[in-house]
């Protein structure tokens, strides 16, 4: 393959940036960048551009259906290629986003494996990214340690640890500060082609290979950008090819009816699909959200009971186990809470019911996002699952039709429905603005999805002015008292200082913007990132 060597005309950064990571971006790895945002970027940018045009038909009163182009991909008898032996047994995943001191506590929690997040648990400072692909490359290289001096304690990695997965951002996210021919590089291309470039080596000799979680995928042909991605890099680095494996995270409401066709596209590649749940709660929303009588109770009532939840899940299942790869369950987001043992009981219970009817349901592993949880998780899993996985429960029996996807969840919309949703949007804002993706918020660990959903609640409620459970009519006038109601309590939590201060404003600006505006905005995200 011919390289482009001359990076002064084709490379720079902006401004901001104080620290190249002269490590990470050494002049080779930037010239791989460079081959995979020249090769394949104009095909993302078309990719995103087939998305507005699909949600300009959903808005007039189509629905997601599943592909009548497609249907012998569906019906035809094939499987995906074979799975390596360190990814058969994943009963048990923990995810978290990639500072140090989380990447050695995720790596030692117990886990079979561990989620590295550059994406909804992560916010994308340049530190953060650059840094989280240091401390990637550190642990695979086992040089890795942290020293807390609060505690007085170093954290060094454990002899026996969880495989590491990485989650690359999104294709809707740029990575601002590096520019190719002047032109911001794709998050996705930037996060991918690092880690791939600096670790395919060492992962070989350590037995182990390049592992991903691909996100956010809408359209089956989004999977065939991320193979093509995928093979390319392969034969530019010299890897064998198939080396490469990842599971793509069933996060959008068109993905699941796109299953078969997912798995096929990257069929060489694929050993996984994932129930990725708070985000598709916001997907299904989002796509929805100017159908008429299209109203979602309270963010609480949504569960994976809810008939379009269930059925989603069933159907992941059903056709991983069909096409020979793994169907991975969601998060639990609780968390332990310290000094309150009623509570902790209670959050424990829940866990607990949720990953029974996972595994029960034929799921062959589950996601928790705190070290805390992975005991009970694996308990569970190991009751219910003694062999690795269940890729032979096959479920045959189970028949989804796309009304099923498509069922709306009941339930009622109340102030305080309102309330938390203004709440933790705000909290999480700023504290993303801070730089902090991974947030724990009343005794739940929040990530970019749940503020999405929060925010696309308010938006859609207010939007169709909904009549809550009291009688009251949700309209501007209602939504401003509550707004600044909830700012009080916001301030009472924080106090004076914080919320003053130019991450809790500048939240508070963001999150009223993005809930009152006409136009939605498909990603909160992206208007975010420019604060950063």
């Amino acid at each position: 393959m011919e390289i482009q060597t001359n990076l002064s005309q084709k490379i720079s950064f902006t401004k901001e940036v104080k620290n190249y990571h002269s490590e990470i971006l050494t002049d080779e790895a930037l010239i791989f960048l460079e081959a995979l945002q020249n090769r394949f970027n104009e095909r993302r940018l078309v990719l995103l551009k087939n998305r507005e045009h699909q949600q300009q038909l959903y808005d007039l009163g189509t629905h997601p259906s599943f592909p009548e182009n497609t249907k012998e991909i569906r019906n035809s008898e094939w499987t995906a290629n074979s799975i390596p032996t360190d990814l058969q047994d994943r009963r048990v995943e923990i995810t978290g986003p990639v500072d140090r001191k989380m990447v050695i506590n995720a790596l030692n929690s117990g886990a079979k494996t561990f989620m590295a997040d550059f994406e909804d648990s992560n916010a994308p400072t340049w530190t953060n990214c650059l840094q989280g692909q240091q401390n990637l490359k550190d642990a695979i290289n086992r040089t890795i340690s942290f020293y807390d001096s609060k505690k007085d304690k170093t954290y060094q990695l454990k002899e026996e640890i969880a495989v590491l997965i990485i989650r690359p951002r999104g294709l809707h996210l740029n990575e601002k500060h590096l520019l190719i021919h002047n032109q911001e590089i794709s998050a996705s291309v930037f996060d991918f082609g690092l880690y791939l470039f600096h670790n395919h080596q060492q992962l070989k000799k350590n037995g182990t290979g390049p592992y991903y979680y691909i996100p956010k995928l809408e359209h089956f042909t989004e999977a065939i950008w991320w193979n093509d991605v995928i093979d390319f890099s392969e034969e530019y680095l010299g890897i064998e090819q198939g080396t490469t494996k990842v599971t793509v995270l069933i996060e959008t409401i068109t993905a699941s009816f796109q299953l078969d066709e997912i798995i096929y596209a990257l069929k060489d590649h694929i050993v996984g699909l994932n129930c990725g749940r708070w985000d598709y709660i916001f997907s299904y929303i989002k796509k929805l959200r100017n159908h008429k009588n299209f109203i979602v109770p309270n963010r609480s009532q949504v569960t994976m009971a809810s008939p379009f939840m269930d059925a989603y899940s069933k159907l992941v299942i059903q056709r991983c186990h069909k096409r020979n790869i793994l169907a991975i369950g969601g998060m639990a987001a609780q968390i332990p809470i310290k000094n309150d043992k009623k509570s902790n009981t209670i959050a424990f219970t829940k866990v607990k019911a949720d990953k029974e009817r996972e595994v029960k349901n034929g799921h062959d592993g589950t996601w928790v996002a705190h070290p805390g949880m992975v005991e009970l998780a694996m308990q569970v899993f190991n009751t219910y699952m003694p062999s690795p996985n269940q890729i032979d429960v096959k479920r045959n029996d189970i028949k989804i039709t796309e009304s099923d996807l498509l069922v709306i969840p009941k339930g009622i919309i109340t102030e305080k429905g309102i309330q938390k949703n203004i709440n933790v949007g705000i909290h999480y804002i700023a504290s993303w603005l801070g730089g902090n993706g991974a947030v724990a918020l009343y005794h739940l660990m929040e990530d970019a999805a749940t503020a999405e959903i929060s925010r696309t609640q308010i938006w859609q409620w207010l939007k169709s002015e909904v009549v809550l459970e009291d009688k009251r009519i949700f309209d501007v006038t209602l939504f401003e008292t509550l707004f600044k109601d909830e700012l009080l309590v916001i301030k009472k939590q924080v106090g004076d200082t914080l919320f003053e201060g130019t991450n809790y404003q500048n939240a508070i600006e963001i999150f009223h913007k993005l809930v009152t505006t006409e136009k939605f905005e498909e990603f909160l995200t992206n208007k975010a990132y420019q604060y950063l």
